[in-house]
């Protein structure tokens, strides 16, 4: 499979099987276009028709260049063959181990996000703290079922983790104290919109954390106009010096700042551009998912703007990098020379699988954007995982299980999507949010622009 397309002055060939990157000229991109259904007689007439008016351009020419494309076909850079479809991935057979957890540590915020996917942090039920016992017992049960990994991670979510950080203490505590005896390294995330950040949040995150993530929407208007605190005030002004100074003290790794966009603000750069100006390199910026009913949901008449940004925002980055002063922006971390196994690139995330979320009562869901959702229950962390058929349903969820996955050419760099995206957009995990593919694709198109611009200019 081929997925041709021109972006910021480049002649973009991607080979989806092997992975190839060809930047070509447009006598090229016009011949790979044509390659493989039509003879070399059709080519060239339609070539010498196209370029008529080039001088340059002539029969020998246009032969040369087929002979070419040829010869990047035969050493499987051009047209590969899809490898992986049919090979023996049965992954309903296939032996997995849990390797991550997302710990719900509090299931209470103290700000009043409008457009929280988590009924804010309460997950449509009551508010509920984590106790230690529950989140030691959570410690010991990714041990028993880690199986010979030795790098566990678990994420402190909420809600707020912050309201519970005695807690979240303690359990970092309780796995530093046990992972050596069972061969295992604990690497930890925090989560948190920086209200609580304070000197003793700051000291034990730079010890413990191997990643925190810090919410932050970007300008203030856009920021404190959905991330309000619980009286209705906004929050830009309290958490924006506390974050500079978490990062700063930091060192200015391991961490993401991470925003939402929504249809209030769909020139979104101006709010990655106005947080790399506050210090901040590190940087997520999510498109909203919620019901289309909201008055901040993103419309299909929201795309050419979003499209366009994601474009504005590549074309920048390839200019920081050059000044020497680049910014990382999450969606468009890609590896053109290696990157994730094909067992990776196929099952996707694992949730439901290799990672699970955690409710501050023990229960086990497949990820933080299940829970609440009692047919998604898998079981508890006493227990184990009794709802196998559910597993099973995930165990299954793949880029070659979605139907409308089947002429896709990104799937091998999304694996599928989202399961719950896809769950809460049509009732199927094994569906697709096609406004989300829509999104991704854009964002994978700058993504390789980018490194092979920048490759180019190495």
């Amino acid at each position: 499979m081929i997925h041709q397309y021109k972006l910021n002055g480049y002649n973009i060939v991607l080979d989806v099987y092997s992975g190839s990157v060809h930047l070509v000229d447009d006598l090229a991109y016009d011949v790979i276009e044509m390659f493989e259904n039509h003879s070399r007689e059709d080519i060239i007439c339609a070539m010498l028709e196209k370029y008529k008016y080039d001088a340059e351009i002539n029969k020998e020419e246009i032969s040369d260049c087929i002979d070419d494309v040829q010869e990047l076909r035969d050493m499987g850079k051009l047209f590969t063959p899809d490898q992986y479809e049919n090979l023996a991935f049965d992954f309903k057979k296939r032996n997995t181990v849990i390797k991550a957890l997302c710990l719900h540590i509090a299931h209470t915020c103290n700000l009043n996000c409008e457009y929280c996917f988590a009924s804010q942090g309460k997950y449509h039920g009551e508010r509920a703290l984590m106790s230690f016992e529950v989140g030691k017992r959570a410690i010991d049960f990714l041990i028993e079922n880690s199986g010979s990994r030795v790098n566990l991670e678990v994420d402190f979510f909420g809600g707020e983790p912050l309201m519970n950080f005695d807690v979240v203490k303690e359990i970092v505590a309780y796995a530093r104290s046990i992972e050596k005896q069972h061969n295992k390294n604990f690497r930890f995330t925090l989560t948190t919109n920086g209200m609580l950040v304070d000197d003793d949040v700051i000291e034990f995150a730079n010890k413990e954390c191997h990643n925190v993530v810090l919410s932050l929407d970007g300008r203030k208007e856009i920021h404190d106009n959905l991330r309000k605190t619980i009286n209705g005030k906004g929050s830009y002004d309290v958490i924006v010096p506390k974050f500079q100074e978490f990062v700063k003290r930091r060192g200015n790794r391991g961490y993401y700042v991470r925003g939402t966009f929504t249809h209030n603000n769909t020139d979104f750069t101006n709010d990655i551009f106005h947080m790399a100006d506050l210090g901040f390199t590190e940087l997520s910026m999510e498109p909203v998912v919620c019901a289309p009913s909201d008055p901040y949901a993103l419309t299909y008449d929201d795309l050419p703007v979003l499209f366009e940004q994601y474009e504005i925002l590549a074309k920048e980055m390839i200019k920081r990098e050059k000044e020497g002063r680049p910014i990382t922006f999450y969606h468009y971390m890609i590896d053109l020379t290696g990157g994730p196994c094909i067992y990776k690139r196929v099952s996707g995330c694992g949730s439901g699988t290799e990672y699970m979320a955690v409710t501050p009562w023990g229960d086990l869901y497949p990820c933080h954007q299940f829970v609440g959702d009692e047919k998604y229950r898998l079981g508890d962390i006493w227990n184990g995982v009794d709802n196998k058929e559910i597993q099973n349903e995930f165990k299954l969820c793949n880029a070659y299980a979605r139907p409308d996955c089947k002429d896709c050419w990104a799937r091998l760099y999304c694996s599928g999507g989202c399961a719950a995206n896809a769950y809460h957009a049509t009732g199927s995990i094994n569906g697709i949010y096609k406004y989300g593919c829509e999104l991704f694709k854009k964002r994978m198109e700058c993504a390789i622009m980018m490194k092979a611009a920048l490759a180019e200019n190495d």
